[in-house]
C-alpha cells in the first residue's frame, strides 16, 4: 500500500499496540504485534509490507534452548540481532555463538541456520524488501500468549520463499568479528564493533551500511547518556524505525509523546515529525533506516573514533547542528526547536 502524502502523515497520531495495515506512524510495546508459534519459537511480527509500504518485514523470535531453524536461503536480505540469551548461527562453512548485542547479516540467496542455546533467547529478524514473513499468516494460526508453549509445535517455521539446504553444521569459532565488509556479503558482527561516530554524550555505531545491503537499509546502534529532546524534524525520503535495546527513550511523534523501554518499537515513515530524548544512563537504541539515503547524516554530524563508548558531560547540540548547517543536502527538514516534556517530566 502506498504511503499517505507527507502533509497527511504529519497530522497522524501514532497507532498504539496494533499493526495499522497501512504505512503510517505506529508504536508497539515489547511483546505486542501478531504472534505465531512453530517449533517452540514464538514469532512476534512487528512490521509487514502492509505497514511499511513494502520496504521491510520485522519480527522478534523467542525460544528455549534447542529451538532451531535449519539451513535455508531467502530471496530477501536479512539481519538478525541478538536481544537476549545466546544463539549459535551458521553460514556456509562457518559458525559463531552470538550473545546480546551481536548480529549477523545475510544477503539474498545465502543460506543460514541457527539454534538457541539459552532459554528465553530472543532475536530480532529484519528483512528487506518485505514478503519474507507472509508464510506465518498463511500457514499458522495466531496465538494470544506472549511466551512460547512448554510443548512445542513440531513444524519448523520457514519464511516465505525459503529454500532449504543440506549443509553441514560446523563447529563454532571464537572469532572477534569487528569490521564491516566492503560489499554485500554475509558477515558476523560483535556488540560495540563496526564503524563509530562520536556525538556529544553519545556514540553511533554502524552495524550495516548501504554498501552491505544494496542500499536498502542501514542499521545504527546509539549508546547515549541522558539528554534532552533534539529539534523537531522530518524526512522526505526515508523511513526511520526506533528500537529500544536498553534504558529509556522518549519519542515525540506528531505532537504525541511515547516512552520506549527495552523491546519497544516505533515506526516513523517519511513525513513524520519527530524528536527523541534519552532518559536513562547507557541507553542503547537501534535505528533501522530504509533506504540508506540518510547514511551521510551520521558521518556529517559525528566524529570518526575508535572508542566503543561515549564520553559523559559533553552535551552541546551545536556540534550536531554545525554538521547539519554545513551539509544542506541531508534528508532532514527542521520544523521547530526541541519539544517540551509533558508526560512524567520528573523522570
Amino acid at each position: 500500500m502506498a504511503a499517505p502524502d507527507l502533509e497527511t502523515i504529519r497530522d497522524l497520531a501514532p497507532v498504539i499496540n496494533t499493526l495499522p495495515g497501512e504505512p503510517v506512524p505506529y508504536y508497539l510495546a515489547s511483546g505486542e504485534g501478531l504472534r505465531y508459534e512453530a517449533d517452540g519459537q514464538l514469532w512476534t511480527v512487528i512490521a509487514r509490507g502492509a505497514d511499511t509500504g513494502g520496504l521491510f518485514d520485522a519480527a522478534f523470535l523467542l525460544g528455549p534452548r534447542g529451538a532451531h531453524t535449519p539451513f535455508h536461503s531467502l530471496p530477501h536480505q536479512r539481519s538478525y540481532y541478538v536481544f537476549e540469551g545466546s544463539v549459535q548461527f551458521w553460514l556456509p562453512g562457518q559458525s559463531r555463538i552470538l550473545v546480546s548485542g551481536d548480529s549477523v547479516h545475510i544477503p539474498a540467496g545465502t543460506p543460514a541456520a541457527y539454534r538457541m542455546l539459552g532459554h528465553m533467547s530472543r532475536l530480532l529478524l529484519f528483512c528487506a524488501p518485505s514478503g519474507a514473513l507472509d508464510t506465518l499468516a498463511d500457514s499458522y494460526e495466531q496465538v494470544e500468549r506472549h511466551v512460547y508453549a512448554t510443548v512445542p509445535n513440531p513444524a519448523p517455521p520457514l519464511p516465505a520463499g525459503a529454500q532449504q539446504h543440506d549443509l553441514p553444521l560446523t563447529d563454532a569459532r571464537d572469532t572477534w568479528d569487528e569490521a564491516l565488509p566492503d560489499g554485500a556479503e554475509a558477515y558476523f558482527l560483535r556488540a560495540r564493533t563496526g564503524d563509530h561516530r562520536a556525538w556529544p554524550d553519545a556514540i553511533n555505531t554502524y552495524a550495516a551500511r548501504g554498501r552491505n545491503t544494496g542500499g536498502r537499509y542501514i542499521a545504527v546502534n546509539t549508546l547515549a547518556a541522558p539528554q534532552p529532546y533534539i529539534v523537531r524534524h522530518f524526512h522526505r525520503l526515508h523511513t526511520e524505525n526506533f528500537l529500544c535495546v536498553s534504558g529509556r527513550i522518549w519519542l515525540w511523534v506528531n505532537g504525541r509523546e511515547v516512552l520506549l523501554t527495552a523491546g519497544d518499537f516505533l515506526h516513523a515513515p517519511a513525513g513524520t515529525v519527530h524528536s527523541f530524548a534519552i532518559a536513562a544512563h547507557n541507553t542503547q537504541m537501534l535505528g533501522l533506516l530504509t533506504s540508506d539515503v540518510f547514511e551521510p547524516f551520521f558521518d556529517a554530524t559525528g566524529v570518526a573514533t575508535d572508542d566503543r563508548v561515549h564520553t559523559e558531560g559533553l552535551i552541546d547540540p551545536s556540534v550536531v547542528m554545525d554538521g547539519i548547517q554545513r551539509n544542506p543536502d541531508l534528508d532532514l527538514v527542521i520544523v521547530d526547536g526541541p519539544p517540551k516534556r509533558v508526560l512524567a517530566p520528573e523522570l
